[in-house]
């Protein structure tokens, strides 16, 4: 049987990272990027007097029948479309081949990691705060909104400042095609004063959380890997370790989740059906684990190399024995 990778070919070493791992248990991988359909790679969908569903890409062919388990690691389809196509034309195009990869997706028999209608309901930011809340984890005063008067109001409630950020991930790109990642800002009274653009966008406010470390909790299965940074060790760093994220690579530090956090996270990922999440938490200063979000599909080939947990292999466990899953 076939393991069946869903990426797109711009990802990074963790594919690769996963697939040794699976060949390691004995498992075949199949690539498939998913920005390469339909310009270089096809699909045959056939429904009749049988069931047939073939895969090409390059040389290889693989019959779905053979997958036994699905890693839904990215999606990017039809980014390859060129553009000199009409706009309304192309659009056309890439709406009607991912409903069809989605299809094909859904139909595979096989293990999910993780099935998609779990993911979509898990990447909603405002659910995920309700339910680690009703699960007695800490969470950091919240408000997302269009109304100025309401930041405002929200604004005399956050002693000690607060920050702004966005539900949905997306970058701006400039005239000359660089990206630029919208990050987690501090809010300053300047900032207070000119509000109106939110009559064209809505925003999402919350009390500034003192940072003693920040935490990165990987959890595949029912294992929990848990490792933690000193983001206030460099200044662009600390409201959003990303900032400098490369010069904190070799910072990162195994950390050992308090038991009771520890449960609290299992039972939030067996309430959105999730056997791999990315969970962002602070500790604070006095030493409160404050929950700020799971990522379905979060990052973790970093902690790879430092401080070197073994996500992978756990992983390729989950994927090869559909050990601790929860289908």
């Amino acid at each position: 049987m076939t393991v069946l990778i869903i990426t797109h070919s711009q990802d990074n070493e963790s594919i690769s990272l996963v697939t040794q791992a699976l060949e390691a248990y004995g498992e075949k991988a199949f690539r498939f990027d998913t920005d390469r359909f339909p310009t270089e790679v096809q699909l045959d969908v056939y429904y009749g007097d049988s069931e047939q569903v073939i895969l090409t890409t390059d040389d290889q062919k693989l019959d779905l029948s053979e997958v036994s388990a699905v890693w839904y690691r990215r999606i990017s389809i039809g980014s390859k479309i060129p553009n000199v196509i009409d706009k309304q034309l192309r659009q056309a195009s890439i709406q009607e081949s991912r409903v069809t990869i989605l299809g094909m997706i859904s139909s595979i028999r096989g293990f999910h990691l993780d099935p998609l209608p779990n993911i979509r309901r898990a990447e909603n930011k405002q659910l995920q705060l309700q339910v680690a809340k009703e699960l007695g984890l800490d969470i950091p005063r919240t408000l997302t909104t269009n109304n100025p008067l309401a930041v405002k109001q929200f604004a005399q409630e956050c002693r000690q400042g607060m920050i702004t950020k966005m539900l949905s991930s997306f970058a701006i790109y400039d005239d000359k095609g660089r990206e630029k990642v919208v990050f987690t800002n501090p809010i300053s009274s300047a900032d207070l004063d000119n509000l109106d653009g939110l009559r064209f966008c809505p925003m999402t406010f919350q009390e500034n959380v003192p940072k003693a470390l920040e935490l990165r909790i990987t959890i595949v299965g029912k294992q929990v890997f848990t490792a933690a940074v000193n983001s206030q060790s460099l200044d662009k760093a600390r409201y959003d370790w990303r900032k400098q994220g490369i010069a904190l690579l070799d910072a990162w530090q195994v950390y050992t989740l308090p038991q009771d956090v520890e449960k609290k996270l299992l039972n939030l990922m067996a309430n959105f059906g999730l056997n791999y999440g990315a969970i962002d938490i602070i500790l604070t200063p006095d030493n409160r684990y404050v929950f700020l979000e799971v990522n379905p599909g979060g990052e973790f080939f970093w902690l790879e190399r430092c401080p070197g947990l073994p996500i992978s292999q756990a992983l390729a466990q989950v994927l090869s024995r559909n050990t601790g899953s929860r289908e």
